[in-house]
């Protein structure tokens, strides 16, 4: 209310609007707490974490079936995009443009120079003129060379026809014909062995024809290891015209593409330099990924940090161990054996359907394959516990020889329910008394050999006291 443009509760401080702005100043916060009851109410609902924006191996993490949610997470290791630069080098691998008549190995001999390591590898070798995606892994990362080498290729080319063709629907009927597993045998300017292989070409497709200059660019792709300069031979022989290769780039090497960060020569040689003189190291991080990049395509399972640094050392990959683990995981396939960081420990081969790991409570999940992560990353956290703890004070006494076997003195419910995931698998799935058999059997083949009938019977009666037969 105004009154001669005047506020009138200015005028007139005891005014209603006044006492009820005071009354709510004085309430004090005790005042508050005891009118009113402040508690977090027990939900049914859970707020879903989205993970899909997440770096690397652990997008999508929150998809992976749990098995078990409890570990004690250690400080040690970090995520892969946050580790120093000198261990983010070493660890790392570049997407390169390879320019046209150097080697493969000649590109590489002068990234090893301009990073200043020890070792660097390639994903596939390129011949002299052919350009394009060459994944060049450096230190630590070139243990992935082998599997990166046997992924799959996709190229674009150009194809030079010897005479005219009626129309371009011809050579894309070629193509179409020239799929599937093809007899190749490298060219004369390959330096390998001349060899009749099989090789696949799982799709191919031209993309355009000039039929003045009878060049077609066609793109494909294949199985590792396929020469694209055959392939174009063969569409020239399959036409009657006749035909040779004139360009070829590849566009795709496994999981990268040119469009996935592909850097030139003079990219990685300025990044260098720009560290090295300013200590700007974003340049470089920007030009080198992380090997964990590389392993996207694969399953996951997740490792407790507890067992980390015991598959650095060999030991077999647990089902104790295991955090999590992804839909679809079959026996013999290839999976990527990962921290709760998103660090890849190792690669390794499934020993367990992704049914088998929900329903059991033991049993070793894959076998190592090969291992990735640098030795003590992590802490040892073997040997501690009340298994282990039990069983080096059997040693001790004596109970056990210096190796953990069974002695003379060892008790009988020890030999009885003591399973050794050490030995090979073979003997795990037989009992005591076939585990005698099949040690018997070993003798007998070791030392049978020339022996006579009196020799085999001598060894048969040695088995039958064995086994209480």
């Amino acid at each position: 209310m105004k009154l001669l443009g005047l506020n009138v509760f200015h005028l007139f401080p005891g005014s209603k609007k006044q006492k009820k702005h005071k009354k709510k100043t004085d309430e004090g916060v005790g005042d508050i707490q005891q009118t009113t009851d402040f508690l977090i109410k027990p939900e049914s609902k859970t707020v879903k974490l989205d993970t899909s924006q997440w770096p690397l191996l652990l997008k999508n993490f929150d998809k992976l079936n749990v098995r078990t949610a409890h570990y004690t997470p250690v400080p040690n290791g970090c995520s892969p995009l946050k580790r120093e630069i000198a261990d983010y080098v070493r660890t790392g691998f570049i997407n390169l443009d390879k320019p046209a008549n150097p080697s493969s190995h000649e590109v590489v001999a002068w990234i090893r120079r301009i990073l200043r390591v020890e070792k660097t590898g390639h994903s596939g070798t390129l011949d002299p003129k052919v350009t394009g995606c060459l994944i060049v892994c450096v230190e630590r990362a070139t243990r992935l060379v082998k599997s990166q080498q046997s992924a799959g290729k996709e190229y674009v080319g150009v194809v030079r026809l010897h005479n005219a063709i009626e129309s371009e629907l011809q050579l894309s009927r070629a193509m179409d014909q020239l799929t599937g597993a093809l007899f190749q045998r490298p060219p004369l300017i390959a330096a390998v062995k001349r060899q009749l292989r099989v090789r696949t070409i799982y799709e191919s497709k031209l993309l355009e024809y000039d039929p003045e200059r009878r060049l077609g660019i066609f793109w494909v792709s294949c199985e590792a290891g396929t020469y694209i300069r055959t392939l174009c031979v063969h569409f020239g022989l399959l036409l009657g015209v006749g035909g040779q290769m004139q360009e070829l780039r590849r566009v795709r090497s496994g999981v990268l593409c040119e469009r996935d960060n592909l850097v030139t020569m003079h990219d990685v040689l300025d990044a260098q330099w720009q560290y090295d003189n300013n200590k700007d190291e974003t340049y470089l991080r920007r030009v080198i990924y992380p090997l964990e990049k590389l392993m996207i395509s694969h399953k996951r399972i997740v490792m407790k940090d507890s067992a980390v640094n015991a598959i650095c050392y060999g030991a077999k990959i647990m089902l104790p161990g295991l955090l999590r683990y992804e839909d679809g995981i079959e026996v013999n396939q290839e999976i990527v054996v990962i921290t709760t960081k998103g660090e890849a420990i190792c690669l390794g081969i499934a020993l367990m359907t992704t049914a088998v790991i929900s329903t059991c409570d033991h049993g070793i999940v894959a076998k190592i394959k090969r291992v990735i992560m640098e030795r003590d990353t992590y802490p040892r956290k073997w040997g501690l516990g009340p298994k282990a703890s039990q069983k080096k004070l059997m040693i001790k006494q004596g109970l056990l020889d210096k190796h953990g076997k069974p002695n003379g003195s060892t008790p009988v419910a020890w030999q009885k329910d003591y399973v050794d995931y050490s030995i090979c698998e073979a003997l795990q799935a037989v009992g005591r008394r076939d585990k005698a058999l099949y040690q018997a059997r070993i003798v007998i083949i070791r030392y049978i050999g020339g022996g006579g009938v009196h020799t085999q019977l001598f060894y048969c009666a040695a088995i039958c006291l064995i086994c209480n037969e």
